[in-house]
């Protein structure tokens, strides 16, 4: 029996996006045409994902700057060391779950030991995809921030993804940044907002709660605390989208302030921001009690987005329940 239904969607396609929500389009790629556009040295690789990670912008554009690996990451990473040995600056995309599992002795190895100029954008980062463990990147921040030298970026929306690409190309050593890709949420720019690697923002201040945030998990954070604020609490909000190096004399410098400190990062409670602030807290010998707003540290279900940021209290009208809570 023959069917006319058409697929219009999937778990990979599906848009992180609220209806409604300001966005821009493929704010990687874009930003990747105009880097190249100015600096003959970068190029695109990608192992078969261009289309899902943004590069198809920049293979359109300039097929010639463009490199077709294949299903292949230890292959994508390999050839992006070969090419930053020559000069070249490369940024090389596929999904989080793969460049951190599948290719971790070629980036320890091949580009972090030799601090060369890769900069892997990597797309699918922690709970963005309904598909389940085998597609969410809920570890890759701790599986990684042990890498001497790294810089690991999480952005919250296409504004960060913009302003950090060309910072990225000039940085002297290795990157990697968690993509969202598609129409992604124009947030920040009506913070007067400008990513600066390696630095934390204060979004904006607050006497009775301050919650440190990276990634998508910021958006919700500041949804979080306009909620909030209409029952009379006063919340800050400081976005922290470098996680290494770590902005700790910002950190440090708000969690000092008397008020209740809250994390909230998409990834699991190990290895990522929390542990982050917990370590730098630890370090100073400040005695100071944080509450984490993070992933579980458990496989994940597949399923529904919204229903899923529900069930792991990502969203945020979890965020505003459980603040409620703790006050």
């Amino acid at each position: 029996m023959k069917t006319t239904a058409k697929l219009t969607s999937g778990a990979m396609d599906v848009s992180i996006a609220k209806e409604g929500q300001r966005t821009v389009n493929a704010p990687l790629g874009h930003a990747l045409v105009e880097l190249a556009q100015a600096d003959p040295r970068v190029v695109g690789l990608s192992a078969d994902l261009a289309k899902y990670t943004d590069l198809h912008i920049l293979r359109d554009a300039m097929p010639e700057r463009f490199f077709q690996i294949g299903m292949a990451e230890q292959a994508l990473l390999g050839a992006a060391a070969g090419l930053a040995m020559e000069g070249a600056v490369p940024f090389a995309s596929t999904y989080s779950v793969f460049a951190t599992r599948r290719a971790y002795d070629f980036l320890l190895l091949d580009i972090a030991e030799p601090r060369l100029n890769v900069n892997m954008v990597c797309a699918l980062p922690g709970l963005t995809t309904g598909y389940g463990p085998s597609h969410q990147a809920t570890e890759d921040i701790a599986i990684l921030r042990a890498i001497p030298g790294l810089v690991i970026v999480d952005p919250c929306d296409a504004t960060d993804i913009q302003q950090a690409v060309p910072q990225l190309a000039t940085h002297d050593g290795p990157t990697y940044t968690r993509i969202l890709r598609g129409k992604v949420p124009a947030v920040l720019d009506e913070y007067d907002y400008e990513f600066e690697l390696g630095r934390a923002k204060l979004l904006r201040d607050g006497s009775d709660v301050l919650i440190v945030s990276s990634g998508l998990m910021t958006e919700n954070a500041l949804e979080a605390a306009k909620l909030l604020a209409d029952d009379h609490v006063d919340v800050a909000v400081l976005h922290s989208p470098t996680l290494k190096p770590f902005d700790s004399e910002t950190v440090l410098k708000e969690i000092g302030k008397d008020r209740l400190v809250v994390t909230a990062e998409n990834h699991s409670i190990i290895g990522g921001l929390f542990d982050s602030v917990a370590h730098e807290l630890a370090l100073s010998g400040v005695g100071k009690k944080v509450t984490p707003v993070s992933l579980p540290d458990e496989f994940l279900d597949a399923g529904a987005l919204p229903t899923l940021y529900d069930r792991y209290g990502l969203s945020t009208a979890k965020i505003v329940s459980q603040i409620k809570g703790l006050l």
